[in-house]
């Protein structure tokens, strides 16, 4: 950088300030919900917005950015933050960006684990099938791999 230059602070995705008053905010509102006999409101575009960006951002790091349902993990990173919204208290963080990002972080290595599950289970059931030697996958070209190459490197994926 050029000397007598300072460098421009780059605007974070999630303004933690913002978040956390629209959090506080939200929290009043299912009280007076409650208070009045009312069912819970719905979250604020805001705080929905604030749950994707932070969940799309934390799946580009590199141990997330490579899995194939990347979009599935996504959602269910949304998902609980949307469940477990009205655990977090303000009295005990003022940064509710770090404790959603945990839910999201938590949330995508259990899809994770899952889709292990699901990949361990369909290799079994086509290895007992005994057409593991029969399927091949052909690319854009027309070039065919054989499946077992192709499962190997997906299992390989899957174990990192």
């Amino acid at each position: 950088m050029p000397p007598g230059k300072t460098r421009k602070r780059s605007e974070h995705y999630v303004n933690n300030k913002e978040f956390l008053y629209a959090i506080v905010q939200y929290k009043k509102d299912v009280e007076a919900a409650e208070a009045a006999g009312e069912p819970k409101p719905r979250i604020t575009n805001y705080l929905g917005e604030c749950f994707l960006k932070i969940a799309t951002h934390l799946s580009y790091k590199p141990n997330f950015v490579n899995y194939m349902f990347r979009e599935d993990m996504i959602c269910d990173g949304i998902e609980n933050c949307v469940q477990y919204i009205h655990n977090f208290n303000p009295e005990k963080s003022t940064n509710p960006f770090a404790y959603f990002t945990q839910i999201i972080h938590y949330a995508f290595l259990r899809r994770i684990q899952k889709e292990k599950k699901q990949m361990e289970i369909r290799t079994k059931i086509i290895e007992k099938s005994g057409y593991d030697e029969v399927f091949t996958v052909d690319d854009d070209y027309g070039n065919a791999f054989e499946y077992n190459g192709i499962k190997d490197a997906v299992q390989s994926k899957m174990n990192q």
